[in-house]
């Protein structure tokens, strides 16, 4: 048996084997050969489990995240059916005599420095595609395994370094219990996607994949950060009591689904979810959410070849607002760039791309991207309570032209004879301390304000999230954090405006009480916090929090914020 410290990211207790989610040892020796026909049919049979392979997770991604997103590996699926590609790896084999795997590689590679040095951008995208797919069809000549999340057809417990946004799109929520990384914190993207799919999961353990094998036996304790490997049968058995006595906590918070958020003293707040698609909205209406307070539109660009068009973004806006019925939804523009790029944009390498071209920094430069993603909102307004969003807002300058080039696609569409809805709330995401400090002058321009912890304390401290090496200054219950986000909401109720926060702070059960005492009005979180937030909030007095505000505001460390909190409130 063996304990494996961790980050708690997603709540819950998931016992089950192992799964090793990382890329095989692809290289081999190479030898001259006797009998290229063998080698040809073992290329063939390697090529042909592949294609059954892509088929099977091109439909499994049609199934869950729609049919944009399982082009990609229509494009994957050409490839290996592409003569010009394959009979060129036969013919190595039989006028060089060498192994499949050799010509597989070196053919596979004269093509990919080909395609790259194209000038046609959709030329040179299919280097990669062809990379993928050669690392497949490799890992089959070898014998060896190559991960799909999209084919796990028993109950399993995902072991990677880190898991990417298009990683865990393909993972099935049936058979995928839990996960376990190497890497990342709380406000990770892996992070934020196991709270989204509800699977427990502990991230930034250091060491899960260089511990854990295939097919261990494994238990992902979420609540409490702790991954045990090969557990006892008394420890399998205390966990699973573990797991009924959550089961049974989640039906108590159930309780409070269609309840509004009450504070002890009668103050009501709202409670929103942050999502990424239209199919997260189910989630939030099952865990009694009040609102989208964030829906992070970059999930609409990634894991495509190309750009969503007008038409497929307004669908995508249109289910969500149809869905939510009624309920405000506050959509971010595309907020890409940072540790989220696209391949088919051809973005600058940046040495620091957090405080690079990212966000609506690239939506300013890059508007034949803008509009579209502007006009589908706006047609979508029509069919909901929309409220619109502008990411990484440093300056006044930047969210007027932001909101200048909206309101010109207005005039378009209403010339046009389209449909848009008259009273439309503009607001800004603020994560940059500069527009935290100049709150006021901000307050009197935007209708609203949405706080993102997640990058705001980042910049603040001067230290990336994803960096283990200083991940003891990410600190949410910092004063300094703490003082800027009054600053926010002050300045927000002076104008008559209303504040709320996107960030994974929002859903933390020490930050909440803190929050409640600085007046926020709405709290956006990950759907599977709601309830047990509207559950705290009924055990809180605002006015008691309120009291305690000029104090916490004037504590020197985050620990002296902590316990005094925890003090007057457990």
């Amino acid at each position: 048996m063996t304990n494996i410290q961790g980050i708690g990211a997603s709540s819950g207790i998931a016992i089950a084997k192992a799964y090793q989610l990382v890329t095989p040892d692809l290289s081999f020796e190479k030898a001259t050969i006797d009998n290229p026909n063998e080698q040809i049919e073992r290329l063939e049979k390697a090529l042909a489990i592949s294609k059954e392979e892509l088929e099977k997770i091109k439909e499994h991604t049609r199934k869950e995240i729609g049919d944009e997103h399982a082009e990609i590996f229509s494009a994957h699926l050409l490839v290996l059916s592409d003569p010009e590609m394959i009979n060129p790896m036969k013919d190595k084999i039989t006028s060089e005599n060498v192994l499949a795997e050799t010509a597989l590689e070196e053919t596979a590679n004269m093509f990919i420095d080909m395609f790259k040095n194209m000038d046609n951008e959709y030329m040179r995208e299919r280097a990669a595609d062809i990379q993928d797919v050669t690392k497949r069809v490799m890992a089959h000549l070898l014998g060896v395994t190559f991960p799909d999340p999209a084919l796990i057809n028993e109950e399993v417990i995902v072991i990677a370094k880190d898991l990417t946004p298009s990683d865990t799109a393909q993972l099935n929520r049936e058979f995928v219990k839990g996960f376990a990384t190497d890497i990342g914190g709380r406000t990770s993207h892996s992070a934020i996607m196991a709270r989204s799919l509800e699977i427990p999961a502990v991230v930034g353990s250091k060491e899960a994949t260089g511990t854990i094998s295939q097919d261990d036996m494994v238990i992902v304790d979420g609540n409490e950060g702790t991954v045990i490997v090969h557990p006892t049968e008394e420890e399998l058995a205390a966990y699973r009591q573990k797991q009924e006595q959550f089961e049974q906590q989640k039906e108590e918070w159930a309780k409070l689904k269609d309840e509004p958020t009450f504070t002890e003293d009668g103050e009501q707040v709202e409670l929103a979810a942050n999502i990424g698609t239209p199919n997260d909205v189910e989630g939030v209406l099952n865990n009694g959410g009040e609102g989208v307070g964030l829906y992070r539109t970059e999930f609409l660009y990634m894991g495509k070849s190309e750009l969503p068009t007008e038409d497929e973004q307004y669908d995508a806006y249109k289910s969500v607002l149809e869905q939510m019925d009624g309920k405000p939804v506050v959509v971010r523009t595309l907020d890409i760039g940072g540790d989220k790029e696209l391949d088919y944009l051809d973005l600058p390498e940046e040495l620091n791309p957090f405080l690079g071209f990212r966000a609506i920094r690239f939506c300013l430069e890059n508007e034949q991207v803008f509009r579209p993603q502007l006009r589908a909102l706006l047609r979508a307004s029509a069919h909901g309570n929309l409220k619109i969003m502008f990411p990484m807002i440093a300056t006044l300058e930047e969210f007027r032209q932001a909101k200048a080039i909206l309101n010109d696609e207005r005039e378009n569409l209403i010339s046009e004879g389209k449909e848009v809805a008259g009273d439309l709330e503009v607001g800004i995401m603020v994560e940059i301390p500069s527009t935290a400090v100049i709150a006021k002058q901000f307050a009197k321009e935007v209708d609203f304000f949405s706080i993102g912890t997640n990058d705001l304390i980042q910049y603040t401290m001067a230290a990336d999230r994803m960096n283990e090496q200083v991940s003891y200054l990410y600190q949410p219950y910092h004063p300094a954090i703490l003082n800027l986000v009054n600053n926010v909401i002050e300045a927000a109720h002076s104008e008559g405006k209303w504040a709320g926060m996107c960030g994974e702070m929002a859903g933390d059960s020490i930050a909440i009480p803190i929050l409640l005492g600085l007046g926020l009005d709405e709290f956006s979180m990950s759907a599977t916090s709601i309830l047990p937030a509207r559950t705290q909030l009924r055990g809180l007095s605002k006015k008691k929090m309120k009291s305690y505000k000029e104090k916490l505001l004037a504590m020197g460390t985050a620990e002296e914020v902590v316990e005094f909190v925890k003090e007057r409130t457990e």
